[in-house]
């Protein structure tokens, strides 16, 4: 019995210390478990923080880091030059098109208005009855002897065969009694038309014309005459056939003794059906296949453009659950903007701009297009771009990329600043042209109105503007005074000064943080300190980049 006593008593002081060597051991256990966790954690956002780090190199440090070859620099340094010379090449095109519209015009100004000498739009007017039938006449017998009279290779359209008419519409009120002697009058508004028609070689022995100018509102001439454009002949170019659609027109609409004249001129431009050039052939295939190189390059930086910035929301998405997991904050919108690269969306414009205009200059040197404005404002556009985005690559070196940092940086704040001061322009622009308008050509039009005001903020034509208002009346004279001085003082010393001061304090303050190596966001403040420059090989780790949205 003094036995089993001596056993239990022994029994009951071993337990305290086996229990304390349980607790021990579960202690030890949860330490080292904890430990792996935390080890395992910080290695998993190091590698994110990594990951990120390398997302925003540019493309040389990317190749240092993982021997990357930078593909999409290399492409679009040479769609810069194929693009170059693709809208050169369209532009001498086009030049010879443009030239050679607007010369005919000249002819057809010198050939059918009597009297014409080289002179601004609209200065050329007829005040007489007599002159107004003269140079009727005069137009009608112009067109009869065309082939005997022009120097160009111009002829009449035919349709089924025949020449297509000259024609004479007036368009007048329907009725009207004005007698402004007696103070009277009485008029049916509605417009009535009525046209004559005039063949080639027709004599003019039997018309019968008459015009009554107290309704008569305007005199339209309609004629259509055809030519074709041989001088892109000496440029390689198949040349186009041209039909003009000429209206004269006599204006008489004011009714104030003074019937303006102006000819106006639609093109269609098209292949013409039979032709042929000694050792050309009908399609130029070099350009064409040039065309088609511009086409495809733009495809592939269009692709590999849009693939980065995929990647980049993706990663935005993941950097947003990543933040608000471990630091329980919400990633600002400016910061998740830094993953979309605004440079790859002006590329992608660029290229889809490219794209749509080289089919069209296809279409163009195929003859089965002739749309040049269209075409000439997409290429032109996408080739603005692509110079635009050259700033981008210089952006790589610190002392260029303040530029970028600046214009990126005060975009925000100056558009805020225009809105404001658009309003107070938009003001000025209404109450110069229903005051000024009248006595002034610069402030006759809404459009002119906004174009005058805003070379007078560039200190352009100044003094011109006011001299023009001198011979008015006082009080118009008094306003246009007040009006101009005060517009002049508020735009140049005011709005245009604290413009430049707004860009010149983010100037300042990006080069501030330049130099003191400031991070300027949560974004940059938690890449900062990953320490690992791209020579060090461990970015090759990370080529399959791990889930970041652990915890």
């Amino acid at each position: 019995i003094s036995s089993s006593l001596h056993l239990f008593s022994a029994m009951e002081e071993s337990e305290p210390i086996m229990a304390a060597r349980s607790e021990e051991r579960r202690l030890n256990g949860h330490c080292r478990w904890s430990a792996h966790t935390q080890n395992l954690e910080s290695k998993m956002v190091e590698e994110f923080r990594r990951r990120l780090k390398y997302f925003f190199m540019n493309p040389c440090e990317k190749y240092k880091a993982r021997g990357r070859k930078p593909w999409k620099l290399m492409l679009q340094i040479l769609k810069i030059a194929i693009i170059t010379a693709q809208l050169v090449s369209f532009g001498l095109s086009n030049e010879m098109m443009v030239t050679f519209k607007d010369e005919n015009l000249m002819t057809f100004r010198h050939l059918f208005l009597k009297g014409y000498k080289d002179q601004r739009q609209g200065n050329y007017a007829l005040y007489t009855k007599t002159d107004v039938y003269d140079h009727i006449y005069f137009i009608i017998n112009r067109y009869i002897n065309l082939q005997n009279l022009t120097v160009g290779n111009l002829a009449y359209e035919k349709l089924k065969g025949v020449s297509t008419p000259l024609s004479v519409c007036q368009v007048f009120y329907r009725n009207s009694c004005i007698d402004p002697g007696n103070e009277t009058f009485n008029i049916d508004p509605h417009i009535d038309e009525d046209c004559i028609s005039i063949h080639p070689m027709q004599t003019l022995d039997n018309m019968n014309f008459s015009l009554d100018f107290k309704r008569l509102l305007s005199v339209n001439i309609y004629l259509t005459l055809k030519t074709i454009n041989l001088q892109t002949v000496r440029h390689h170019e198949l040349p186009d056939c041209y039909d003009f659609h000429i209206t004269i027109i006599f204006d008489n609409h004011a009714h104030s003794g003074k019937i303006k004249v102006d000819v106006e001129n639609n093109v269609t431009i098209y292949e013409c059906r039979d032709w042929n050039i000694e050792g050309t052939g009908k399609i130029d295939y070099p350009l064409l296949l040039f065309d088609s190189v511009v086409i495809l390059a733009c495809f592939t930086s269009l692709i590999l453009c849009t693939r980065s910035v995929i990647n980049g929301v993706q990663l935005q998405f993941e950097f947003n659950i990543f933040f608000h997991a471990y630091y329980k904050k919400v990633v600002s919108w400016s910061d998740r903007m830094e993953f979309i690269n605004g440079w790859y969306i002006l590329i992608i414009v660029s290229d889809t701009l490219t794209i749509a205009g080289s089919a069209l200059k296809i279409g163009i040197q195929s003859k089965f297009l002739t749309n040049y404005d269209v075409c000439s404002i997409l290429l032109g556009t996408a080739t603005m771009l692509v110079w635009i985005g050259v700033i981008r690559y210089l952006g790589f070196f610190k002392k260029y990329n303040i530029l970028i940092l600046t214009l990126r940086a005060a975009f925000p704040n100056v558009i805020r600043f225009c809105c404001c001061a658009a309003m107070i322009y938009l003001g000025y622009c209404f109450c110069g042209w229903i005051v000024l308008g009248p006595y002034h050509d610069k402030f006759r039009t809404l459009d002119k109105v906004t174009e005058c005001l805003f070379s007078l903020i560039n200190g352009d034509d100044m003094y011109a503007t006011f001299l023009k208002m001198r011979d008015k009346s006082y009080m118009v004279w008094l306003f246009s005074r007040l009006y101009l001085y005060t517009f002049i003082s508020l735009f140049i010393y005011m709005v245009l000064s604290l413009f430049i001061a707004l860009i010149t304090d983010t100037y300042e303050t990006i080069k501030h943080n330049q130099q003191e190596k400031v991070p300027v966001s949560q974004l940059q403040a938690f890449i900062a300190e990953c320490r690992d420059q791209p020579e060090s090989g461990r970015y090759q780790i990370d080529k399959e980049p791990p889930s970041c949205c652990f915890g």
